[in-house]
């Protein structure tokens, strides 16, 4: 009771401009935390797996789990696994889903009344009031369920460089770019209003028609339509305190899907440095593809060596949080990011200033003040 007196004061000094920053840029009541933390609590933040039992979740210190559909359908079992990890967890999870609507619906099994939940597309054409009001009640669901972020909205192009509906919008997933970031932003409110924190995604925006789930997915856009389709995710910012990233190859930039590209990191982060900045699913065929070489076939059993390297070329390009959905290849991400930080200062610069980023976003969002 004591620790969470002291965090509410902390939280109303900070809103008052009292508090002051610490090296890390965390506000100072964060400090003692900071500093009991071990490496390994520290790297730990920095991943998000696929919902997993208690005593995985709290032996790898993990920061966030992913909820998905199959673990809705018995939401009772979830919502006491939920309480398990809470009640044993130094730093609060990160419970996430993405319940973006229409395609991606993952609270059908939930409620009757959410069997057709509205896609983006169609929300698109609503007044604001009531796409806020919708979002709100999306948003007390996922709450009640023990859900604090959602990876919505996608504020994708509706159409790439060459006018051709993108895969986004002919799914119905695109909120159609920076004309319509107010019905976005009245999405993002409402889920804010029932404590759901919002992830932007697909950064720098989904300039493809190809999923990039099943295969690499290209974009020939050029740095000005990149930057045009950057516009919504600066726009949103203030809002959404998290960025996802895409694992689209945007080719006149580099060869690199952007989740690996240090440059289109950088520009996500250029955007507000305190911005998360969250990978998509890291296990990803077309990711673990580009890393082996696309023209030899993916090696099975995947080796852990393989493996390494994707999880480097993500710490190289600077994300600070890493997603997979393969629970045991967590502690695969965890000992090379800890390998990593023990073999050069540089990264363990970067992964400190990481790791700051996730604490101050939990903090902001009412996450810690439960602690």
């Amino acid at each position: 009771m004591r620790k969470r007196i002291l965090f509410i004061v902390a939280m109303a000094l900070t809103l008052c401009g009292l508090a002051t920053a610490t090296p890390q840029g965390l506000p100072q009541e964060l400090q003692p935390l900071w500093d009991s933390m071990t490496l390994e609590e520290k790297v730990g933040q920095m991943i998000m797996v696929y919902m997993s039992p208690p005593d995985f979740v709290i032996e790898n210190n993990l920061g966030g789990v992913l909820v998905m559909g199959a673990h809705l359908s018995t939401r009772n079992q979830l919502q006491k696994n939920l309480k398990n990890i809470a009640s044993r967890a130094k730093i609060p999870l990160l419970v996430t889903i993405d319940q973006e609507g229409g395609h991606v619906n993952r609270i059908r099994s939930l409620d009757r009344k959410w069997e057709k939940a509205l896609s983006a597309k169609e929300m698109r054409e609503m007044a604001p009031e009531k796409i806020e009001r919708t979002a709100r009640e999306i948003g007390a669901t996922l709450k009640k369920t023990g859900i604090n972020l959602n990876l919505a909205p996608a504020i994708d192009p509706p159409s790439d460089i060459n006018g051709r509906e993108t895969f986004m919008e002919l799914h119905g997933r695109s909120w159609g770019g920076i004309e319509n970031i107010e019905k976005a932003r009245a999405f993002v409110k409402g889920m804010k209003a029932s404590g759901i924190i919002s992830a932007a995604k697909h950064f720098p925006g989904y300039d493809s028609e190809t999923n990039s789930d099943l295969q690499m997915a290209e974009s020939d856009a050029t740095e000005d339509k990149i930057r045009e389709n950057v516009a919504p995710f600066k726009a949103l910012a203030p809002d959404a305190p998290v960025i996802m990233m895409s694992s689209v190859r945007y080719t006149k930039i580099s060869d690199a899907p952007a989740v690996f590209e240090p440059k289109i990191v950088k520009m996500a982060h250029d955007i507000d440095d305190d911005i998360v900045v969250l990978t998509d699913d890291l296990w990803g065929t077309n990711l673990r593809s580009w890393i082996s070489g696309p023209e030899a076939p993916l090696p099975n059993p995947y080796p852990a060596s393989e493996f390494k390297k994707v999880v480097k070329a993500a710490l190289d390009a600077g994300n600070d949080m890493f997603m997979t959905t393969y629970p045991t290849k967590a502690v695969d991400m965890k000992n090379t990011l800890i390998e990593l930080a023990l073999q050069s200062s540089d990264y363990l610069v970067c992964i400190e200033k990481s790791v700051a980023r996730i604490l101050k976003m939990k903090f902001r969002a009412g996450l810690l003040t439960s602690h």
